[in-house]
């Protein structure tokens, strides 16, 4: 064979096994843009929660009444790029620690929000899943304790 023949194969060969090749690695990228782009928003409805949860405890400290309760109806989207989510507020040592949201099938999608210290978390559920039913959240003072929840309604 002469040599511009071969260097033709090999090109060939080069640039047949470079498309196949560049599939892969472009899946990769938007798999981890999809990523980044659930993580973003799991991270506004936390933001969403825990704000909603402070501005809640501001409005019942703020009264002269020792048993006081409020809650709001939260608007949260039933699915995060056609996922369900979970919130949660999670404790440490009795308290309310943060907000924390996953994806229902890759709980390896995080992300959580800090929630204001002191915060105790009340008797009614504290974790919810996206897209069931329409979801509460509330702030009760009792005595000296503001406690906080986000139930079903």
């Amino acid at each position: 064979m002469p040599s511009h023949t071969m260097s033709h194969i090999i090109f060939t060969s080069a640039l047949i096994a470079l498309i196949f090749l560049m599939q892969f690695s472009f899946t990769a990228v938007v798999d981890n843009m999809k990523t980044e782009m659930i993580k973003r928003e799991l991270k506004e409805i936390t933001d969403y929660v825990s704000d909603t949860l402070a501005n809640l405890y501001f409005l019942v400290n703020s009264t002269n009444y020792s048993n006081v309760t409020l809650e709001k109806t939260l608007n949260l989207p039933s699915h995060v790029q056609n996922s369900i989510f979970v919130i949660n507020i999670t404790l440490n040592e009795g308290s309310a620690q943060s907000i924390y949201a996953y994806i229902k099938d890759n709980s390896r999608i995080d992300v959580s929000s800090w929630i204001l210290p002191g915060l105790k978390v009340g008797s009614q559920s504290q974790t919810i899943e996206s897209g069931r039913e329409t979801v509460v959240a509330g702030c009760s003072r009792v005595s000296t304790s503001a406690l906080v929840w986000i139930v079903y309604k």
